[in-house]
């Protein structure tokens, strides 16, 4: 699909929260603003949904993405967009293409970090690999020891963004994939406690001079029992600011807060399902707080 087609399809409808007054009134406030965009779970949604869809007709698709992102990027000078996992699966363009398209657009979209979910195992490490080939962005999964796999060294424990003179570090954390995904598809991988590990890279990330600090999580959002999800991580954890999850297509109008080991506040937010959502968050590091949150309907 060419830019042009992106443009040229579509309209987009902001639906905004705000969660506090603050207002960035000067030039050099704007300057150190950090806008946030995030989705997850998009699982191979190239297309709107059709207009008798029973739950979001005429929502989602790339193509209106893009005309998102664009306007966004015309109006803010910093913005940062990332992906919490489950590209894959869903509709026969994952069928048909392998995730190869998948990795395509998003590059186009220009997403710039993005992390692994479970059905991003469905076409085996080997197809994951060469749809990756087609992301001119990294992956970031930290809990996943690829090191007696074909995914050896293609996946960064975390990446550190610049933004005019702003340090943003991403690191990623992956759902437990025994019993969830076919041992064949993902082969000698070594999961790693994510708790553990989320600890030591958001101690490294803070040791290399962040001022915000990202987990993308794959973890889900919350569960009845005692598996690991974003609020049980972000209770355990400290040095996080916001967690970005994905895995339970859970759709939130504005992100929760957690309190984290030593009770500072850790934002979480996921954006549902299919694309039909895109999280926005802002952050002002001047003045080193969370300024709003809108959640953008692609309609």
């Amino acid at each position: 699909m060419k830019r042009r087609d992106f443009v040229q399809r579509g309209g987009i409808v902001l639906g905004a929260f705000l969660v506090s007054g603050n207002v960035l009134a000067s030039s050099e406030k704007r300057s150190r603003k950090i806008t946030i965009l995030h989705t997850n779970d998009t699982h191979s949604n190239i297309d709107a949904f059709p207009s008798n869809h029973a739950k979001y007709p005429n929502q989602g698709g790339v193509a209106k993405r893009f005309e998102l992102f664009q306007k966004i990027k015309s109006e803010e000078e910093n913005v940062i967009i990332l992906d919490a996992g489950d590209i894959f699966q869903g509709t026969p363009y994952f069928n048909m293409f392998g995730g190869v398209l998948e990795m395509k657009l998003m590059s186009e979209l220009g997403y710039d970090v993005a992390t692994m979910g479970n059905h991003d195992f469905d076409g085996g490490m080997d197809g994951f690999l060469k749809a990756k080939q087609h992301a001119k962005f990294p992956f970031v999964c930290a809990n996943y020891d690829f090191s007696d796999t074909i995914l050896k060294d293609q996946l960064l424990q975390h990446v550190v963004l610049e933004r005019n003179k702003m340090n943003i570090g991403v690191f990623g954390i992956g759902v437990e994939l025994n019993g969830l995904v076919p041992d064949s598809k993902y082969g000698k991988t070594s999961y790693l406690d994510p708790i553990k590990t989320a600890n030591e890279q958001a101690a490294l990330l803070k040791k290399k001079g962040c001022d915000l600090i990202i987990c993308l999580s794959h973890l889900g959002f919350e569960y009845t029992d005692n598996k690991v999800s974003d609020k049980v991580l972000a209770s355990k954890t400290k040095n996080i600011h916001l967690i970005l999850g994905g895995h339970t297509h859970t759709f939130l109008d504005k992100p929760f807060e957690a309190k984290n080991l030593e009770g500072e506040t850790v934002l979480i937010n996921q954006a549902g399902y299919g694309g039909v959502q895109v999280g926005r968050l802002d952050f002002c590091c001047l003045e080193g707080g969370f300024v709003k949150n809108q959640v953008l309907v692609v309609k």
